[in-house]
């Protein structure tokens, strides 16, 4: 994951503009739903019980700017947002205080995820897990979710599978033009390292005829469900859903992004 350092800088000022689409309403609901069914977690914040409590817990990550983490925290969660920009949590920060949520945020690469408790929840959205690029690395990532899951609780999270990668974005380029921003967004796959490199050059408007520019290149893996139930099952975890996260339905061939909902096991409560 090492290329991907630095990721989400400028582009992290930008973010939500072009984010504006993405139905985060509807993956709240969807969450919460799965929560209820498979989780140990309430949307309850009075509880004095240190057990109870952790139990409520409920950390997002990879949380980016926090919109998601604001409107489980609306639902009733408390919530932990965890992500490796510096940047983007500056803004998940200016959005707590505009709602005076009492959200916390860490930074820290979830390579090296460090909780002060366990959590009766942990999810990861929007694929966050794409950018870890080594399977040893995807494996360290789910056994610390694993180690810090309160007995029973659930990992629901979802990843671009390498079927989009190889057959769908894959050496395509992806742009829009804003009227006060714009981007270019080209997409080269190496099937022989099954990653695909993004290069993003993102134009802003500053002034009226004055438009900044700047770049990042991203590095995403996408991986198959069997690689995926594999590693949770060395993980320690067990799988309890897997389904298609655009249709909703069951998993094909030809998903592009799959939700999964996998359970911690083996501690005693």
């Amino acid at each position: 994951m090492e290329r991907n350092d630095g990721i989400y800088g400028d582009f992290a000022a930008v973010y939500d503009r072009f984010m504006d689409n993405t139905p985060y309403g509807e993956w709240c609901l969807v969450l919460t739903q799965l929560i209820e069914k498979y989780g140990v977690s309430k949307p309850e914040r009075d509880s004095e019980e240190l057990l109870e409590a952790e139990r409520n817990l409920v950390v997002d990550l990879g949380c980016g700017t926090g919109t998601l983490t604001e409107l489980l925290y609306e639902k009733g969660y408390d919530m932990i947002g965890v992500d490796s920009s510096q940047d983007m949590l500056n803004i998940a920060l200016e959005k707590r205080e505009m709602s005076g949520s009492e959200i916390l945020y860490l930074q820290q690469d979830m390579r090296e995820l460090e909780l002060y408790s366990t959590v009766g929840t942990v999810i990861s959205v929007c694929d966050s897990l794409n950018y870890i690029l080594e399977e040893e690395e995807l494996l360290a990532v789910f056994s610390l979710v694993n180690n810090y899951l309160y007995p029973g609780g659930i990992f629901i999270f979802d990843f671009n599978t390498a079927y989009k990668y190889r057959e769908v974005i894959g050496d395509t380029v992806i742009a829009e033009n804003r009227e006060d921003c714009s981007f270019i967004w080209e997409n080269f796959y190496d099937p022989e390292e099954e990653i695909n490199e993004y290069d993003l050059t993102v134009f802003v408007r500053e002034e009226e005829e004055l438009f900044r520019k700047f770049t990042e290149t991203h590095f995403q893996r996408g991986y198959t469900k069997e690689q995926i139930k594999a590693l949770l099952e060395k993980a320690g975890m067990t799988l309890v859903e897997m389904f298609d996260g655009d249709t909703r339905g069951a998993v094909t061939d030809m998903s592009q992004r799959i939700c999964v909902v996998a359970r911690e096991r083996g501690k005693e409560q």
